[in-house]
């Protein structure tokens, strides 16, 4: 792809990743073909503040895990309220890495 493409796509969604990530996805984009440019404009990448506000207000009923695509966690902590509370509050921490690792997996799916 092009640089100029490539760079536009780094400073608007930078955000969504670790940024020891970002150069990697940088790469990976500049040796992709112009082919996968549609698919990736238009995916949606999770925001990590947003998880994280979700994950205090209702995190102990599993939302936040359910928004990322973790069913199986949203569902262990739904039934478990949470951990009672610990896992919740563990989630607080945890969230916004979990959610930028989740964008990472989707940006990969679409380079495959």
């Amino acid at each position: 792809m092009e640089a100029q493409k490539v760079d536009m796509f780094i400073m608007s969604n930078g955000k969504y990743f670790e940024s020891h990530h970002v150069n990697a996805i940088r790469n990976s984009l500049i040796a992709a073909d112009d082919s996968k440019w549609p698919m990736l404009s238009v995916t949606q990448f999770n925001d990590p503040s947003t998880i994280l506000i979700v994950s205090i207000f209702a995190g102990q009923l599993g939302i936040d895990r359910f928004m990322i695509g973790d069913t199986g966690l949203g569902v262990g902590k739904l039934l478990t309220c949470g951990g009672l509370g610990i896992w919740a509050i563990i989630d607080w921490f945890m969230i916004q890495s979990a959610t930028r690792e989740k964008n990472m997996e989707k940006i990969q799916r679409i380079l495959g």
